[in-house]
């Protein structure tokens, strides 16, 4: 079996599948690819099934030594990307497109340009041992492959049935750098919430924090209140879902991650929707944001 080996991991680089759902009774939720469309479009680049194992690294910086043969391809946040092989060849790694070693050759990340978040997939997925039938990361739970460590050598499985799809290339605009818009619908507190909060909410713009991760996105600006005779009031812990949107009592939201707690005890005022969701994790600390009410089915 082939392996690839971690020079450089960045500031923080996870391994990630598409999650393990099905184990909230066990306190763990499904977690998985933050940015699930970059994940699973790497993977279809390389002939990869879409729930193959891949790289998820933040802000850039990783530095990945490949063997001869060996097809990738990188997806989600830009950044200046190289090949350097081992004859000293140079090669820049456009985003979005099947590449192929064809020697023993070093994949070096630049600092991100655009976006937040960069997806990295090997033919033949990482074969690294899977944890409740995933080989994510959890974060929260510190379940899955720890993050990733120089030194580190990530095996690489089989030659999957799928060839390498010969349109190499897909045109895909980089993430966004200016207002990113999330669709919402109502959660199941918004009656604790005011009328006013619920139209800032929706009309306002935020800022996305530099307290954010995996866990929950926090947006900064006007604060949420409830209504009066919800002020004080302890909400029992329930059942909590990707995308929801908690209000602390200090009135700021948060948008729940793909590794939330299963549980909660602040009120969720809304949830963003699925076709949504992706774009969290290409949000840049100081990012604005704009939640507005979701129309039709999606």
């Amino acid at each position: 079996m082939s392996a690839a080996r971690v020079i450089e991991p960045g500031p923080l680089s996870l391994i990630h599948d598409l999650g393990r759902p099905g184990y909230s009774s066990l306190g763990v939720s499904a977690s998985g690819a933050f940015d699930r469309s970059a994940h699973r479009l790497a993977n279809r680049l390389v002939g990869n099934p879409d729930d193959a194992a891949a790289i998820e690294c933040l802000l850039g910086g990783l530095r990945l030594a490949l063997p001869a043969g060996t097809w990738f391809a990188v997806t989600g946040a830009w950044s200046d990307a190289q090949l350097i092989g081992s004859d000293g060849a140079r090669r820049a790694v456009e985003p979005h497109t099947a590449m192929r070693t064809d020697v023993p050759a070093e994949l070096h990340l630049g600092t991100v340009t655009h976006g937040l978040r960069s997806t990295v997939a090997l033919r033949g997925g990482l074969a690294v041992p899977a944890v409740l039938g995933s080989r994510s990361r959890d974060t929260l739970a510190a379940l899955g492959p720890e993050p990733l460590r120089a030194g580190d050598v990530l095996p690489i499985g089989s030659e999957p049935a799928t060839p390498v799809p010969p349109a190499d290339l897909v045109p895909i605009d980089p993430p966004r750098d200016g207002v990113v818009e999330l669709r919402v619908r109502p959660g199941p507190r918004h009656d604790w919430f005011t009328a006013d909060a619920w139209r800032l909410l929706t009309t306002s713009d935020y800022l996305t924090s530099a307290r954010s991760d995996r866990t929950g996105v926090r947006l900064e600006g006007p604060a949420l209140e409830r209504v009066p005779d919800r002020v004080g009031v302890e909400l029992a812990s329930e059942g909590m879902l990707r995308g929801s949107i908690q209000i602390s009592p200090d009135g700021a939201p948060t948008v729940l991650g793909p590794d939330h707690p299963v549980t909660g005890g602040y009120p969720v005022i809304a949830v963003v929707v699925d076709a949504s969701l992706d774009l969290l994790a290409q949000l840049r600390p100081g990012q604005p944001v704009r939640l507005r009410l979701a129309t039709g089915r999606r």
